[in-house]
Parts: C-alpha cells; structure tokens; sequence
C-alpha cells in the first residue's frame, strides 16, 4: 500500500477554507473514521471526501496537478485515520471549555455528522450484525447528549457539573468506538487495506 504522507491539521485546515469546504477538519477526521469502519464496502474514499461539500457544491478543480494535490492531501489524512483505525487509537478532538455551547455543538457534529455518517456511507439499509446496530445507535443518542448538556447549561447547570457529564459521555463515545473496532474491523482489517487504497 503506497502511503500518503499526511499535512497536517493546520495546513490541512487551510486547505479546507481555501476551498471553501462547509465541513470542519474535526467531522472530516471522524466521517473518515467512520467510513473505514464502515461495513458498506462500496464505500470510496472519493466518495467520503465528495460528501463534505453540500451536492453539486464539490470544487471544480482546474488541472490535473491541482485535482492530484487535493486527492493527495485527503489521502494523506486518510492513510492517517486508516493507521489510527489499524492501531485502535481514535480520540475526539480537544476542546478547550471556554465556551460550553460551542464545544457541545461541534462534539456532536464529530461524533453524528463525523463518525456515525461515515459509518453509513450513504446507505441505512446495510446489513450487519445486531450489537454492531445497537452500538451504532448508542453513539448517535450520546451525540444528542451534547445538546442536552448546552441547554442544561444555558438553564443555570454549574459548569463543574456539565464539564464531568461532557468528559464522561466523551469517553463512552470512544470506549463504543474501539470496541466496534476491535470486534468488526480488526478481523478484516487487511481486506479494507485493497478496498479502500
């Protein structure tokens, strides 16, 4: 598997904003994550990276070097994602807890538009075992837990109180990421090497 050397966040973000991609670099990690993952092995990373433009939105990319410098660029953070899946070492991001609000909507956003989007690649309709579904629909309510929590807040909840709840639901959401990782994608982990590269 040739490997694409990954940006960085800071440069890979800038990428982003320059073409004017709506999706942050926190739900592009997790929807990647998701996506190699995903039991939906028609999945393409091309697809993955088209999705985080609203459709008919994707850039039009002018020369062939410039469309091969953008798809370099995703697959290095690709190759990234897929090596922290490989190694069952995927964490959210850091947030800093300044602003409650803040930090909850963009929690949810990497864990239901980010990790649980990924997972579906586009298709609800995928067969696949009974506690994967039932893990899949845990991370999703725990993305809803995010809002509760900054409405708890924004209603007098003591930020003590919310930060433990936000820390508390972030490792639960992490513990269920690494068991889906460890019971449904390890095991096949090779064949998702020729898949997804």
């Amino acid at each position: 598997m040739q490997e694409n050397k990954y940006i960085g966040d800071e440069k890979m973000a800038k990428m982003l904003e320059h073409y004017n991609c709506p999706t942050p670099l926190e739900v592009v990690k997790m929807r990647f994550a998701g996506a190699i993952c995903s039991p939906n092995l028609e999945l393409r990373p091309t697809d993955v990276i088209s999705s985080f433009w609203p459709q008919g939105q994707a850039p039009r990319l002018q020369t062939k070097d410039e469309a091969d410098l953008f798809f370099k660029f995703f697959m290095g953070l690709w190759d990234e994602i897929f090596n922290q899946v490989q190694s069952n070492k995927i964490k959210l991001d850091k947030i800093s807890a300044k602003d409650i609000a803040y930090y909850c909507e963009r929690r949810y956003a990497e864990i239901e538009l980010g990790y649980v989007e990924g997972f579906w690649g586009g298709k609800q309709d995928i067969k696949i075992p009974g506690f994967l579904a039932e893990l899949i629909d845990n991370i999703s309510e725990l993305a809803t837990v995010y809002n509760t929590l900054s409405k708890k807040f924004a209603n007098g909840a003591g930020i003590d109180e919310i930060m433990q709840a936000i820390q508390s639901c972030d490792k639960t959401v992490e513990k269920s990421i690494s068991f889906i990782i460890e019971n449904s994608v390890l095991p096949r982990i090779e064949s998702l090497k020729r898949i997804v590269n």
